[in-house]
């Protein structure tokens, strides 16, 4: 499959690199096109990587993450162009964080909307899958190793056959033992109102590599 990846970043890159290790196609898009972080990850990517600008990735991608920062993902999106998302997944892995007055960041959005939200309503033709926001980069990609897997990741969205075709992307692809669907993009807002917490316990536990299992 031809997979677009939105950001050049260490979630970018990392869930970039796991795909090409599935066998997929995959085109980084960044704003210009030459990035430096892409060009590099392109050389050690392999031959399945390309990169590109955030349209070219769009247009390329028959699936599409998106990688870039809560402040700036939308007018990326609008930079990817609304015909290039059109019918089209699109994993948003994005987070309302706003670093401005230092740390630990507060949340741009919040309570009665979310980043999920938005992308969906400013581009109603894609089909938005909210997932793997809420845990780091290595996680997101190798679940197995923090205690086998035994941990839970979500998807929310307003397409069934959108999650479950993500659904079947994180179980299958990354190996994720237990996915948790939560409901229509409206609880994107949950998942992204965990990120306090979670920024909390990266102080308290001194790493990132913890997560969140739901216990039945």
């Amino acid at each position: 499959m031809n997979i677009a990846i939105l950001g050049t970043g260490i979630v970018g890159t990392t869930i970039g690199g796991r795909l090409i290790q599935l066998g997929h196609k995959v085109r980084m898009g960044s704003r210009t096109a030459g990035n430096e972080k892409a060009v590099a990850w392109v050389k050690t990517a392999g031959a399945n990587a390309s990169q590109g600008t955030f349209a070219d990735a769009a247009a390329f991608g028959e699936l599409l993450f998106n990688c870039t920062s809560g402040a700036g993902c939308l007018e990326a999106l609008k930079q990817a162009g609304a015909a290039n998302l059109k019918a089209k997944i699109l994993i948003d892995v994005s987070n309302s964080l706003d670093f401005s007055k230092g740390m630990p960041p507060t949340l741009s959005v919040c309570n009665t909307d979310s980043l999920g939200e938005q992308i969906q309503k400013a581009f109603p033709d894609a089909k938005v899958v909210k997932s793997l926001n809420t845990t780091n980069a290595l996680l997101m990609v190798n679940p197995a190793q923090l205690a086998g897997g035994d941990h839970s990741m979500f998807v929310s969205g307003n397409d069934a056959e959108a999650k479950a075709k993500v659904t079947d992307l994180l179980k299958n692809g990354f190996g994720w033992k237990d996915v948790v669907d939560l409901g229509d993009i409206s609880a994107a807002r949950g998942q992204e109102m965990i990120l306090p917490i979670w920024l909390r316990l990266y102080g308290a536990l001194k790493t990132p590599n913890f997560n969140f299992k739901i216990v039945r």
